[in-house]
C-alpha cells in the first residue's frame, strides 16, 4: 500500500459514515487489503488497478465517499469514524511488524 496521508484516513471515514458502527473495522480492514492489492497491482504491471486505483487507501475506497465534503470534526459521528480507521490502521501497521 502506498504511504497512508490525513487523506486517506478521511476518505475512509467518510466510507463508512452510512454503515453501521459495528461494521466500521471489517469495511476498513476490506479497503487496506484492497489498496494493498492495487499497489501491488501497480507495482507489477505498471498502470492502476481497473477497481481499486493506484494503491492508495483513498482511492480503494468507494468513488461516492471520495465524492461527499469532509464533515467537521465537531461531528461526533465522525470522529468516531476516524478513530475507528486509526485504530485499524494501528492493527494492519503493528501486522506488519
Amino acid at each position: 500500500m502506498r504511504t497512508l496521508t490525513h487523506g486517506d484516513v478521511a476518505a475512509a471515514a467518510r466510507a463508512v459514515l452510512h454503515l453501521p458502527r459495528e461494521e466500521w473495522p471489517g469495511a476498513v480492514w476490506r479497503f487496506l487489503e484492497c489498496a494493498h492489492a492495487a499497489d501491488l497491482f501497480r507495482k507489477r504491471h505498471g498502470r492502476n488497478h481497473p477497481l481499486w486505483g493506484n494503491g492508495s487507501l483513498s482511492a480503494a475506497t468507494p468513488p461516492n465517499a471520495r465524492l461527499a465534503p469532509e464533515p467537521f470534526l465537531s461531528e461526533l459521528r465522525y470522529l468516531e469514524a476516524m478513530a475507528s480507521v486509526f485504530d485499524v490502521l494501528l492493527d494492519w501497521r503493528r501486522r506488519e511488524v
